[in-house]
């Protein structure tokens, strides 16, 4: 007769056996971690969907790679670690379960080395603990969700791009200011806008007609859009012959030479303008504005309304310039010892 504890013992092993079998044939993308965070199971669904082969990873904290080129924390690791305070660092889109031991939740896109291509997982991973509450694994499960993110992305882009220029629209530079502005609340970093205006663009549609105006409008939006390289950077249509370019992480400086190449690419472009009161060739306006924003800024108006201002000061000093609103005092400080009234915030007409 088998004493209890050889009995009890045996049926534990044949139990984590089956259970380690079990988990390498799910159809679902999966793998474990220990407490230290080395890999002891990656299963055939995970060698399917990543390209590595669970000998390159297993005993390793090397499984990042499967993921991502720089090393960073999959969300595994964060369970393993108990840091839901770092999620909004490394994925877009997240839950933090809490303490009960139910793990995160998160949704990104992943470079994927080994496939040469990128796909959108969404992620789930939770602890395992032991009787005694400790920690012994962390299970993370992984889902493809690129085709339906794609097909989700094809028809915001249709929701949100202008018709005429093919940038982004109104609505979506809203969605995306306030997106940024958030972003760089928490990272406080600083976020650039410029805001870029066509000269006397009502003077050249009165001489060269609507048609020829939307022409010199869609080659103004292809050099705008040309700036926006960064995969945040956002360049819209802001409303008739205005543009706005979102640039995150970027102070005014930088962002000032960006506009100042957008200005010199258009002007390379030598548009004929001609009219009355204008120069020979189509010229630029730019406003550029860059914030921190501190835990009271609730939204972005400052910054709008600085970029604004910087526009309408390069208006009066003559167009065809840049004005950042870091300079905007200084500026206006000189019209007003030249006798010229300094405006406040006023509503801009085009001109």
């Amino acid at each position: 007769m088998a004493k209890p504890g050889k009995t009890s013992a045996k049926t534990v092993d044949v139990a984590d056996s089956y259970a380690v079998r079990l988990m390498q044939h799910l159809v679902v993308p999966t793998f474990v971690v220990d407490p230290k965070r080395r890999v002891v199971i990656w299963n055939r669904a995970c060698e399917r969907l990543t390209g590595v082969a669970a000998s390159e990873v297993i005993g390793t904290n090397k499984h990042w790679q499967a993921f991502y080129e720089t090393r960073r924390p999959c969300l595994a690791d964060l369970v393993a670690l108990d840091r839901p305070e770092q999620l909004p660092e490394f994925y877009s889109e997240y839950a933090a379960r809490g303490h009960n031991g139910l793990g995160f939740s998160a949704e990104n896109w992943c470079v994927m080395p080994k496939l040469g291509s990128q796909l959108y997982l969404a992620i789930d991973a939770g602890p395992i603990h032991d009787e005694a509450g400790h920690l012994i694994a962390v299970v993370e499960t992984l889902r493809d969700l690129t085709d339906q993110k794609r097909a989700e992305m094809a028809l915001k882009e249709l929701a949100t791009k202008d018709g005429l220029t093919g940038l982004s629209n109104r609505r979506a530079f809203d969605q995306m200011l306030m997106s940024e502005w958030g972003r760089a609340q928490r990272t406080q970093k600083p976020m650039a806008l410029l805001f870029v205006d066509v000269d006397h663009f009502k003077l050249f549609n009165d001489r060269h007609g609507h048609q020829s105006g939307d022409e010199c409008l869609r080659a103004v939006a292809a050099v705008v859009s040309r700036h926006a390289v960064r995969p945040l950077d956002l360049a819209s249509r802001y409303g008739g012959e205005e543009f706005a370019l979102i640039l995150p992480d970027m102070d005014c400086g930088a962002a000032c030479v960006i506009a100042d190449e957008i200005r010199c690419a258009v002007m390379a472009l030598r548009i004929t303008h001609g009219a009355t009161g204008a120069g020979d060739h189509v010229t630029l306006s730019v406003g550029v504005a860059s914030h921190i924003p501190g835990e009271t800024d609730g939204s972005p108006d400052r910054l709008l309304a600085a970029a604004d201002e910087a526009l309408y000061a390069a208006k009066r000093l003559g167009r065809n310039r840049i004005i950042c609103a870091e300079r905007l005092l200084a500026e206006f400080a000189k019209l007003g010892r030249d006798g010229v009234p300094v405006p406040g915030r006023v509503a801009r007409k085009s001109a």
